[in-house]
């Protein structure tokens, strides 16, 4: 039996995790590695570290922040942000990431999926996207299209059918993030979870709009998704928080198999 996974997402700004809503407003948190730190002795399952800046900025990924977090977390941690090439995954895995995040760049070049998962196999490689519900159309059939670069770019692409092509090339998992729910605290966007977990064999991760604690079990109940992205419940300043062991214990009492909270 595979557990669920709870996993906290930091969007990282010069250092410092950051919240956003629908890519919007970010509200300054507290530095990636103090957080990280106090997320993994509160036991979180993950840690996904975006550097939401690199792309846009032009310049590679801030190996130095990555490496002090790595120093100080003892779980999963994935990394994504300005990771263009091969000798940019080789950095990033050096700096102590076990896991590498792309998604703007993966849709510029398909094929860093395949030589990512080439040299360093495909449970090393998550495909991330962003998507946002729009029209059914043939090209779009799916009701959901991929967007890049910060979700500014709209790509034509749709969502399932570039899920299915990503787990083709090599993707290990595939981290879906709902444009339309980001930070808004009213639940993940559970059909298009849903659509691509039907369509994919991989892990897929259930991103955008955690509110509460219903919302992460509509996530694996209805959804199917093996992991859920729990940041605003554990850290946002918008809205009530939770700690994990409160989490995981509601969880536990709906008999989902989560990693159990240890004393």
């Amino acid at each position: 039996m595979l557990t669920k996974r709870l996993i906290a997402c930091f969007d990282v700004i010069k250092g410092r995790v950051t919240k956003a809503e629908r890519f919007q407003n970010n509200i300054d948190i507290d530095s990636a590695v103090a957080l990280a730190k106090q997320l993994y002795e509160d036991q979180i399952d993950e840690i996904i570290f975006y550097d939401i800046t690199a792309s846009s900025e032009k310049r590679k990924i801030d190996l130095q922040i990555v490496k002090e977090v790595a120093e100080n977390v003892f779980v999963p941690f994935t990394v994504g942000g300005g990771i263009k090439n091969i000798q940019d995954m080789y950095d990033v895995l050096k700096a102590g990431a076990e896991k590498i995040s792309i998604d703007s760049m993966a849709v510029r070049n398909p094929q860093l999926i395949e030589e990512g998962a080439r040299a360093f196999g495909s449970q090393c490689i998550v495909l991330s996207m962003q998507v946002k519900r729009v029209s059914l159309t043939d090209k779009i059939p799916s009701g959901y299209e991929i967007a890049i670069d910060g979700a500014r770019v709209f790509t034509g692409l749709d969502a399932v059918e570039w899920a299915k092509r990503g787990e083709d090339l090599g993707a290990g998992e595939i981290c879906v993030n709902s444009i339309d729910q980001d930070g808004t605290h009213s639940g993940f966007d559970l059909e298009v979870t849903r659509l691509i977990s039907q369509e994919v064999s991989v892990p897929v991760i259930a991103s955008g709009g955690a509110g509460n604690v219903k919302h992460i079990i509509d996530a694996f109940e209805k959804a199917n998704a093996s992991a859920a992205i729990i940041s605003s419940l554990l850290y946002s300043p918008r809205i009530k928080n939770l700690s994990i062991k409160e989490i995981k214990e509601t969880l536990y009492n709906h008999n989902i198999a989560v990693r159990p909270w240890i004393n």
